[in-house]
Formats: structure tokens, sequence, C-alpha cells
């Protein structure tokens, strides 16, 4: 994996090791009455921090590269997060890790380009990770393949509300994990198909920053997108003595033939049974 010495100052800026606080001159985390941060400026130093630990990781056979879109895509991650991550929202969903044609491309969770430009209107810069697989070069927000489940993801979103502030004035979305993992052959390899105890590893450290993120958001309710990502966030959070509601959702990914077969109503329904649906509906408005 990349070395903090050739990621980290780039990932945050100007050579900057902390960060700035969203248009604020203040820098890092202060506590007191006297000091209100954002959600958006605690998050991303959850996720700095989560970056900080996972970057002292090892990982071995089959994995030959890792790219981490939150240090070579922190230019459109933090405007994604500066522009949408903000106080009274109260449901989180969450997928596993970046796909990637999606958020290894955009920095964006569930990433899928044209969502992530023509709706979100995520702008910015992509760089490159270090060792970047020949068969999986990022393009950024230049990318021509399409990411299925992030097209089904937002797609579904955007029929939904009509307008992003609709669905995020209730709503944020984030992945447990931020890196991707690629084989010799530039198959992506998903967190169980690592090996036991490095998995374990790199899912001790996400299941804290997801606590952390949690308190820092504020949300009453995480919807996991994939059991997965469900499983790990009831066990984190039950761990952490957390009180907020875990849910799972269907992950709308090709490789599930559920989801080919109608991941809208599928999604539609369930929303529905947890109370969410009316939220979004901009029908109902």
């Amino acid at each position: 994996m990349s070395s903090a010495e050739d990621t980290g100052d780039h990932a945050l800026g100007d050579g900057e090791k902390k960060l700035p606080l969203c248009g604020s001159e203040e820098e890092g985390f202060k506590t007191g009455p006297e000091v209100s941060v954002p959600p958006s400026a605690r998050f991303l130093q959850v996720e700095l921090e989560l970056n900080a630990h996972l970057r002292r990781l090892s990982f071995s056979e089959p994995v030959r590269h890792i790219y981490n879109p939150l240090e070579y895509a922190w230019d459109t991650h933090r405007c994604y997060v500066q522009r949408y991550c903000q106080a009274g929202q109260s449901i989180l969903f969450l997928g596993m890790n970046p796909g990637p044609f999606g958020m290894a491309q955009t920095g964006v969770p569930f990433g899928e380009v044209n969502s992530v430009v023509d709706w979100l209107k995520i702008t910015g810069e992509v760089g490159h990770p270090q060792d970047e697989h020949p068969k999986r070069r990022i393009t950024g927000l230049a990318c021509t393949q399409k990411e299925v489940s992030g097209a089904r993801f937002w797609g579904f979103f955007r029929k939904l509300c009509g307008e992003p502030a609709l669905f995020f004035q209730h709503c944020f979305v984030h992945n447990l994990c931020p890196l991707i993992f690629l084989g010799a052959s530039g198959k992506n390899l998903t967190p169980p198909e690592l090996l036991v105890g490095e998995r374990e590893a790199l899912l001790a450290l996400c299941d804290i920053a997801l606590c952390q993120a949690v308190e820092a958001l504020g949300v009453s309710m995480v919807i996991g997108v994939g059991r997965v990502a469900e499983q790990r966030a009831r066990r984190a959070l039950s761990a952490a003595g957390s009180n907020v509601r875990v849910e799972g959702l269907m992950h709308p990914s090709p490789r599930n033939p559920l989801a080919n077969k109608g991941w809208e109503v599928v999604a539609k329904a369930k929303l529905a049974e947890l109370g969410v649906l009316s939220l979004l509906n901009k029908n109902n408005l």
C-alpha cells in the first residue's frame, strides 16, 4: 500500500497536516461550548484519521494493488461531503467499499460518474493511486465505464426525490471501508475475499471510524446496503453501546440476481417498511 509520505500531503493539499474546517480559519478539532464544528468537518476529520491508520496496514496475496480514493480523489470527495453532509440528517446509507468504476473514480460513495456529475454536481480534480493497475486506470470524472450499482442507487433516489436537496435533508451516504483491492489480473477483490487476519485488522479500524462518524453525524438509523455492510454496522455499533437503529437494504449490484429482477421495487418496499420512503418522495411535498 502507498506510504504516508507519498500520499498524505497530497490528500490534504498544500502540504497542510490538519483539516481545514469548511471555510473556517480554524483547523483540527476543538472542544468546548464556544466552538461549533459543522458535521461535515467532523466527518472529514474522522476519515483523515482513518486514512492515517490504514496506511500502516499491509496486505498479501491475492491483493496486488490498493487504491484509496480518499487520498487521490480527496478534492471531489471533500466537495461531496462539504456540500451534502449537514445537520439534521437522521439516516445513513452505508455501503461496504468502493467499486472500480464508482467511488474509485469519483471519490463519492456509489459514485457512478453520470450521477455524480449531472445530479450531485460534484466537481474537482482526481489524481492517481501510487501503484496503478494497467487494466484499472483512474480517469476520474471523465470515466466512461458505467458503474451499475451506483447508477441504480442514485438513479432511484433521483426519481424519488427530484433534487438532491430533498434526499440530503434527511440522508447521507458513506462507505464502511474506503479502500479498493485488486488482484494481479485487475479483478476487484471485496473485503470478504481478503485473508482473515488482514481483513479483521482492516475492518476493526473501519468499525471504529464508523462509530465515530455516526456520532459526528448524529443519525438515528444506519441502513446497510448489502448484507455485509449491515452486519458490520450492527456489530460495530452494538459493541460501542450505541442505540442507533441498524437496518438493511438489498445491494443493487448486477452480481445479485434478485437486484437484476427489479432492485427499485425491492428498495421502495423496504424503505416504505422502514418509514423512510415518505420522507424522500417529492410527490408528498
